[in-house]
């Protein structure tokens, strides 16, 4: 399900007062179901001009809602009420699976280390073991 923001130009999210920006996405952002509904807020805003509608989909929930997760994030996926996806924490690490919980919002790393996205692509093919509650 795909959510939409008030983002400005220059980075941040509209927040619930429709006046400040904040630096990430979070709880406090204004949040719309649809497109035509941010488009009719954003009409009403004094500098509408420097403010973008963005659409933040399941694939992109990693950049958005689990700020934690640091480095460069590939193939992602959703399984269930998870987000799973490829993580290279710097530039010439290994490359580390996340698995990021969409109900309690945690992150965790599955033990295996990747040399190559490749290796990695192979792992998803038979995920479902790594599912299990915490």
């Amino acid at each position: 399900m795909s959510i939409f923001a008030l983002q400005s130009i220059a980075g941040g999210f509209l927040d619930e007062d429709l006046q400040n920006f904040n630096k990430n996405f979070d709880d406090w952002c204004v949040q719309f179901e649809d497109y035509d509904d941010a488009m009719i807020i954003l009409q009403t805003l004094e500098n509408k001009k420097s403010i973008v509608v963005v659409e933040i989909t399941p694939l992109s929930y990693p950049k958005y809602f689990f700020t934690s997760l640091q480095g460069t994030v590939y193939l992602t996926r959703q399984l269930e009420n998870k987000i799973i996806c490829t993580v290279e924490p710097y530039i010439g690490s290994s490359f580390k699976i996340a698995i990021c919980d969409l109900q309690t919002k945690k992150t965790r790393f599955t033990k295996t280390n990747y040399k190559s996205i490749s290796s990695v692509e192979a792992a998803f093919t038979n995920f479902s073991e790594y599912l299990r509650p915490d």
